[in-house]
């Protein structure tokens, strides 16, 4: 039986180390270069205190947006300049990122939420600072993908993150179907509009996979929802589901084909066309590794021939 805990006593000492260590980290001088800076998806305490730090010391801040960025910006009184960096003015203002670093500035990129050019556009900032010889320094922490996938409960040791899938059913399905063999779990930022259609096709082209839905991540609805992506499809056609969303998806499951199976296959396949190319249909297929249809398919011309 759980039992209702009393609250633990007001621990001072975590407050004023977290306070010293931004006090220290503030003291340092800030070496001029290109700072990428994780902020929070959502909750404001999720920021770290070298980030606070940075962005405190920072000659001028990028930002995805300035107004979304002012709440942080105020929340811990940090009274910088800052200057917008989207993808809609991003050709316009590298330039002027470029003339600040090359002046000996210390420039803070951050975006809306999350980790920098996670699906934004800071990725080309940072190439060129790089070509250019200026210092790139990352900053590690909230990034709404690894929040999902730890969430999800879903395999961990081979992931691909493969941003938003297209808006149209045919293209949507056409990109499911590239991705249907990735043995690793799938990550996709969603609209909700289209989450019910994506899970849809999700469900048609990679088929009964374990899924999860995570919505709102580290906000105050927060919500993980984990099942099968045809079952997911329907409840969010029936919820409609609102805020920002990540769907996970499992790796392929693997299968167990017989060497009966595979040569039963190949047979007629072999009779009308290529060695290769019976190999490559058959593989494809029952979803079996390429060279172990290819020793059966030698064996079996062996025998014919």
């Amino acid at each position: 039986m759980t039992q209702n805990r009393e609250p633990r006593e007001f621990n001072a000492g975590v407050a004023d180390r977290a306070a010293a260590t931004v006090r220290r980290l503030q003291a340092l001088p800030l070496p001029a270069g290109l700072y990428v800076v994780a902020t929070p998806i959502g909750n404001l305490g999720d920021i770290t205190l070298r980030a606070l730090a940075v962005l405190a010391r920072a000659d001028v801040l990028y930002c995805e947006d300035t107004r979304h960025s002012r709440t942080l910006l105020a929340h811990y009184a940090l009274a910088r300049p800052t200057r917008p960096y989207h993808e809609h003015n991003a050709a316009r203002q590298r330039p002027q990122v470029l003339a600040e670093l090359a002046a000996g500035r210390s420039v803070a990129l951050i975006s809306d939420a999350g980790t920098p050019l996670v699906s934004d556009p800071g990725y080309k900032l940072v190439r060129d600072a790089a070509a250019a010889g200026f210092s790139v320094t990352a900053l590690p922490g909230p990034s709404a993908p690894l929040v999902a996938l730890i969430s999800a409960g879903l395999a961990t040791d081979a992931f691909l993150f493969a941003g938003f899938l297209p808006p149209r059913r045919n293209a949507r399905q056409r990109r499911l179907e590239e991705l249907k063999a990735v043995p690793a779990s799938l990550l996709f930022f969603e609209a909700p509009s289209r989450l019910a259609d994506s899970l849809g096709d999700i469900a048609a082209v990679l088929g009964d996979r374990d899924a999860a839905v995570a919505r709102e991540l580290t906000k105050l609805n927060e919500e993980v929802r984990r099942a099968a992506p045809a079952e997911l499809a329907q409840w969010a056609a029936e919820a409609t589901p609102k805020g920002e969303i990540v769907i996970v998806v499992g790796p392929p499951v693997a299968r167990s084909v017989t060497e009966e199976a595979i040569s039963a296959r190949l047979a007629p396949l072999m009779a009308g066309m290529s060695l290769s190319d019976a190999v490559k249909t058959v593989a494809e297929e029952l979803g079996v590794p390429r060279k172990r249809v290819y020793d059966l398919a030698l064996a079996r011309q062996r025998r014919t021939d």
